[in-house]
């Protein structure tokens, strides 16, 4: 087996400088960029994500190494192998995030992510508890039936969790066109955090935005529609055991009161905001009522110049 360490063990003094670094930076631009009482929630879900990992990772580190025994090849420990194991990898996360926003299950435990309405490194931090109870392994399975080994598959995933930390950030704006085209930027993530209707459930790429650019997921943030951050419906409380199982008490009363088992399962695997009897909004429905009102006011939109003084005053107003 090779001994490979856990990179984020080494990161970790970095990820708290940098914390430090941007609060002073932000500060001086706009101290309502750091709450103190959301940034302490944020790093007491990151230690509790911290335990959670602790008491669960031996097990699915033995899952994943019964899992091997089972590979199609034997892959070795070369460097080159890494880089492929990283791209894989990066992919299997893209499917994993995807999911986590399209699958109720999922989203219970990567909700608390996203419970923030700031948006600043302490943010990164903010990491579920829950990770083992949603299942949210079984996306690198596939790494392992190939043959890469655990592991290798877990020193990769370490790399690309540090490289998503300082994406979590407002304090750069863009990055060289290039790097924009090709990586995940602080500015293609806040789009992913953010509740504006054009930005529900876009940009779901771990290290490399070209995912979401080949599978349709991709929109780019825009200067004319800043992200507001949080979730749809925000927590509303600071309150740390609130914020690491709310969903899951959201799902458990839903299946409770639900009509039948088909309604129970909609409550566990229908997309986050699903209810039997249409009573609630799923991102879809948000995003189409936003774009027919948009429609709306591009058809209802202020005459030319040109237009004559009785089609100015016979023309509907222009929607909301």
């Amino acid at each position: 087996m090779p001994d490979l360490p856990d990179p984020v063990d080494f990161a970790v003094p970095a990820f708290v400088l940098l914390v430090l670094a941007e609060m002073v930076v932000a500060w001086a631009k706009d101290r309502r960029r750091y709450c103190a009482r959301d940034t302490l929630t944020s790093l007491s879900l990151g230690l509790g994500s911290t335990v959670a990992g602790l008491i669960t990772g031996g097990a699915v580190f033995a899952l994943a190494m019964w899992l091997w025994q089972f590979r199609l090849f034997d892959i070795g420990l070369a460097w080159y192998w890494f880089v492929i194991a990283f791209v894989i990898d990066d992919l299997a996360y893209y499917v994993f995030h995807r999911s986590a926003h399209r699958v109720r299950w999922f989203w219970a435990s990567h909700v608390i992510h996203h419970s923030s309405q700031h948006y600043n490194l302490s943010t990164a931090l903010r990491q579920t508890w829950t990770g083992f109870i949603s299942l949210g392994f079984i996306f690198r399975i596939p790494l392992f039936l190939i043959g890469f080994h655990p592991a290798m598959v877990f020193f990769v995933a370490g790399v690309n969790l540090i490289y998503q930390f300082w994406i979590h950030t407002e304090v750069i704006q863009r990055m060289p066109r290039w790097f924009e085209a090709v990586m995940n930027t602080p500015s293609h993530h806040r789009v992913h955090h953010a509740t504006n209707a054009r930005y529900l459930d876009r940009n779901y790429a771990g290290v490399f935005i070209v995912w979401d650019k080949m599978f349709g997921t991709y929109t780019p943030e825009r200067d004319d529609d800043r992200p507001r951050y949080g979730i749809v419906k925000d927590l509303g409380s600071f309150n740390v055991l609130w914020a690491a199982f709310h969903e899951w008490i959201g799902i458990a009363r839903d299946v409770w009161h639900a009509p039948d088992w088909k309604s129970r399962i909609g409550y566990m695997v229908r997309p986050p905001g699903w209810s039997h009897d249409g009573s609630r909004d799923t991102s879809e429905i948000i995003k189409a009522r936003w774009e027919a009102k948009q429609r709306e006011g591009t058809a209802w939109k202020k005459p030319t110049s040109s237009s004559s003084a009785e089609d100015r005053a016979g023309a509907p107003p222009r929607a909301a």
